[in-house]
Order: C-alpha cells, then sequence, then structure tokens
C-alpha cells in the first residue's frame, strides 16, 4: 500500500493519548510501526518501555533488540498466549513504573482495552496496542496506520541517506480530526518530528518543531 501524499495542515497531536492503537500498513512495515510506538513516550519522561507480548508473535516477527533502541529501558515480558500478555500489560501500566507498555498481541476485547486504559490512567502511563491488522472494537482514544517513506537527502551528501522518515495517518480520534504527517528522525534528540512538506503540498517548510513522542 502506498501512503497517501495528501498531508494535513492541523497541528500533529504531539501529546499521547491514556491508550493509543498503532497498526502496520502492511506486514513489511511493522518495524516502522514498531519505531513509531516507541515514540509515544512523553517528551520529558524518562523512557522505561515495558513490551508484553506472546511467543507466536515473537516466532512470526522476531524480538527487538534493546541495545540499539538509544536511550530507551526496554522491558521484554514474553507470555504463552495472548490473554497473558494483555494481562501483564495491564499491570505494568497500573504500577507506576513505566512510562509506556507495548502489547503486541492482535486480539483484544472491547472489555480488556477498556481495562487497560483504567490501568493506564491509574499508574499515569501511556498504552499502545501494536497490531498489523485494524477493525474491531477498541477503548483505544486513537488509532493511527504507520507506513515506511523514503529518507530525506542528506544536506551535506546527495548521494547519501538522510534522517529516516515514516507517514503516519490518524484513522480514528475522540479528540482530533483525523488525518496524515510525514515524521522524520531528529538524530540529536532521537525522536520523531514534523518533516518538511512534500513538494506542492503547502507551505514549503513546517519547521524543525520537535513532536512530543
Amino acid at each position: 500500500m502506498d501512503p497517501s501524499p495528501r498531508l494535513s495542515h492541523a497541528p500533529y497531536p504531539a501529546q499521547p493519548a491514556v491508550l493509543e492503537e498503532v497498526c502496520a500498513a502492511a506486514p513489511g512495515h511493522l518495524v516502522t510501526a514498531f519505531a513509531f510506538a516507541l515514540s509515544r513516550v512523553p517528551e520529558g519522561a524518562r523512557p522505561v518501555v515495558f513490551f508484553a507480548t506472546s511467543r507466536a508473535w515473537l516466532a512470526e516477527h522476531g524480538r527487538p533488540y534493546g541495545r540499539g533502541l538509544t536511550g530507551i529501558d526496554l522491558i521484554l515480558a514474553v507470555a504463552n498466549t495472548g490473554a497473558e500478555g494483555l494481562w501483564a500489560m495491564e499491570q505494568a501500566l497500573r504500577s507506576g513504573a513505566v512510562t509506556l507498555a507495548l502489547g503486541g498481541i492482535e486480539a483484544a476485547s472491547l472489555a480488556q482495552t477498556r481495562r487497560l486504559g483504567f490501568a493506564a490512567q491509574e499508574g499515569g502511563a501511556v498504552g499502545v496496542m501494536l497490531r498489523l491488522r485494524h477493525g474491531g472494537l477498541s477503548a483505544a482514544r486513537r488509532r493511527w496506520r504507520i507506513a515506511s517513506v523514503a529518507s530525506a537527502m542528506d544536506p551535506a551528501d546527495l548521494r547519501a541517506p538522510g534522517a529516516g522518515r515514516l507517514w503516519a495517518e490518524l484513522v480514528r480520534s475522540r479528540s482530533e480530526r483525523p488525518g496524515t504527517w510525514i515524521l522524520e528522525q531528529a538524530d540529536e534528540t532521537h525522536r520523531l518530528r514534523l518533516a518538511d512538506r512534500l513538494a506542492g503540498d503547502g507551505p514549503g517548510a513546517i519547521g524543525r518543531t520537535t513532536l512530543a513522542a
């Protein structure tokens, strides 16, 4: 699936909601969706991330390499079933010991996602469900669809790749209108920020605004 070139002029929703859902546009974009999910740590907070998933999920998609995640403390909880993974995610959110809890779990009922939302509010954390498929009822306050796009050009060497970029579509939200943004990795902060607008699509540049992830 090719990302739409139509970008939003509305502000990117920088502050993460208490519970969000992040879906890869296609299986090949799952790593990019994982990177976006990690970016939902609130700005200024110590990035302590709890990732709950099942053995089957890891067997299909692979295991994240914690040492490659600059500045992030990653706790990996591997469950035998999706239900066990959701329980572990709920406990982590409620504990107050993490800033972000991710769930690599495809199936979750409305009641289960509501419990996650309540746990996140109680623990002062952010919960993100990482999925390959949209659909079904969910208590997530935002739903995102994420895809990889070509990197920016290196201003010092036009033959070299520049900042990594991704395409983020807000499919559904309880507080904002849906929209689409191109985000890029800021080397100096290791966070996502708005990339310049595509040629012929709105203002020439958004600037170097750092996004709260």
